[in-house]
């Protein structure tokens, strides 16, 4: 698609995950059919409620922001034929990264992919194939036992996560902290973003 709706956009820093802390050019699209109960952007779900911006628009705003990589996010951003704006980010000489929960097939070029998978909607085989980063957001307990039915789907070398859902991360990260401590593999992250109270 060559216009896509965008809910915001904005610089800021990588609050989670393998990228945490680095500069990023964010742009968040609308549309999602996923529906996590605890989504912290519900108002990006309506895809008709936001408007439509070109992609070599969106190029153009990330690369004037001085940021080295856009995170493309949303909303659930693999609704969408990505292709066109990853090749105009492409162009600007940008790194390109994408948080996705894996549901529809992940189209376009991408340098970093995050994938989120949530219980809600699973995700697809070829997405988890093509997942740099593994990092599962940890509302209950259960989510644990769950997460690792997809671990055997990854390639060698991707990174995984447990972060806490930030409503509970007062019950639920001490009980990370054991995980991660009795599973070496994994790392914990931390929305570090919204500790700083920045976008």
């Amino acid at each position: 698609m060559e216009k896509l709706p965008v809910m915001e956009q904005f610089l800021s820093l990588q609050g989670e995950g393998y990228h945490s802390g680095r500069p990023a050019y964010f742009i968040r699209l609308g549309g999602c059919t996923v529906g996590c109960v605890w989504c912290d952007v519900k108002d990006s779900w309506d895809s008709q409620a936001h408007p439509l911006r070109s992609v070599e628009e969106l190029a153009l705003a990330a690369k004037a922001s001085g940021a080295p990589a856009v995170v493309v996010t949303g909303g659930e951003p693999c609704t969408y034929d990505l292709q066109w704006l990853t090749k105009a980010l492409r162009d600007q000489g940008l790194q390109i990264w994408i948080e996705t929960s894996g549901v529809y097939p992940i189209r376009g070029d991408f340098d970093w992919v995050c994938l989120s998978p949530k219980k809600f909607k699973e995700p697809l085989a070829e997405s988890i194939a093509r997942a740099h980063e593994f990092k599962v957001v940890v509302y209950h307990p259960s989510d644990l036992d769950w997460m690792k039915g997809f671990v055997t789907g990854l390639t060698p070398g991707c990174r995984l996560f447990v972060q806490p859902e930030w409503s509970k991360r007062e019950s639920i990260a001490p009980l990370l902290v054991r995980f991660v401590q009795e599973n070496p593999d994994w790392t914990l992250s931390l929305q570090t973003h919204k500790y700083l109270e920045i976008p």
